[in-house]
């Protein structure tokens, strides 16, 4: 066991370091640590400082990740946490995903002061996100809504509600539910109607890939069963070659020794959307990611993600 403090890095939202919190606990439970002897490192990141327009005009993935990565290559920190759905699906060379633990509800939680769900909202209305999937999978199912642009934590978005900027909003129901604010949700939304995001509620914790000792402690963290899911997940992205910019959602789902995978693209409009549905033994989890999405390309045709961009 390592002797020093153990330096956890992380965002300072107050997802991150909930997030950074709960991986604190369970390295404590599972090794019998002292309250000191881990440390929360908050690093700023290049979406923490973007606050002027959606984070798919500024880069797309790995916003929340570069800085607090340099910092980990740099022996700065330990390890770091993130929200598995903004990491991207190559890593920088020398660091890896030590561990992935037990994924939260993956589900998108409908948010509303005026209405109880996405059904009841009238035609011409305004829902605000700056989540590109989100907007697509909206406009797919509902093109008589105004999307608008929608940042910020729970509480801003609440406020922007409460002026009356959007009638109604999107959160992932991981986050809401771990920060205790579940009580905000007025619907979850079942993944029928709309797919979440790759590796949504899924936290991952990335280590140097040559770091022994932190990957012995924080292997007994790993969920198995989460792993194997986001790791079919991000073969999908990966073979599709995904961003913030192009609309993708795709979940798997193990059953008794089977994986599940729903996957789906679509233009930001939302005029046009294939998706699928493959199953298979769970040792061929990346296999069928990559299938599902050479299945979807070819759909689509080689100019969808080009007229996208």
């Amino acid at each position: 066991m390592q002797a020093a403090k153990i330096r956890i890095g992380t965002r300072g939202s107050p997802l991150a370091l909930a997030q950074a919190h709960l991986v604190l606990r369970r390295l404590a439970e599972a090794h019998h640590l002292n309250d000191d002897a881990c440390e929360i490192v908050v690093i700023k990141t290049s979406g923490d400082r973007i606050l002027d327009r959606p984070l798919a005009e500024a880069g797309g993935k790995g916003l929340f990740t570069k800085e607090i990565e340099e910092a980990l290559l740099a022996g700065n920190v330990d390890l770091a946490v993130h929200s598995m759905k903004d990491v991207p699906t190559v890593l920088p060379d020398g660091l890896v995903i030590g561990a992935t633990l037990e994924r939260e509800d993956p589900r998108d939680a409908f948010i509303s002061l005026k209405h109880a769900a996405l059904a009841d909202i009238p035609a011409g209305a305004s829902v605000g996100t700056s989540s590109l999937r989100r907007q697509a999978q909206l406009l797919h199912r509902r093109p008589d809504l105004k999307v608008v642009p929608f940042r910020g934590n729970v509480e801003t978005r609440l406020k922007k509600l409460a002026e009356g900027l959007a009638d109604a909003t999107f959160l992932a129901c991981a986050g809401l539910n771990r920060l205790g604010l579940a009580r905000h949700i007025a619907a979850p939304i079942d993944t029928d109607a709309m797919l979440p995001a790759v590796a949504q509620g899924a936290i991952g914790i990335e280590i140097r890939a040559d770091d022994a000792d932190t990957a012995r402690l924080v292997a007994p963290l790993n969920d198995g069963e989460t792993a194997l899911c986001v790791a079919a997940e991000r073969a999908f992205l990966a073979t599709l070659e995904g961003s913030c910019r192009t609309p993708i959602a795709g979940l798997a789902e193990l059953h008794e020794g089977t994986l599940y995978f729903r996957g789906e693209i679509l233009t930001p409009d939302g005029t046009q959307c294939h998706a699928t549905r493959r199953h298979g033994e769970a040792q061929t989890a990346l296999q069928i990611g990559e299938e599902a999405a050479r299945e979807l390309l070819a759909r689509a045709g080689p100019g969808f993600f080009r007229a996208i961009a």
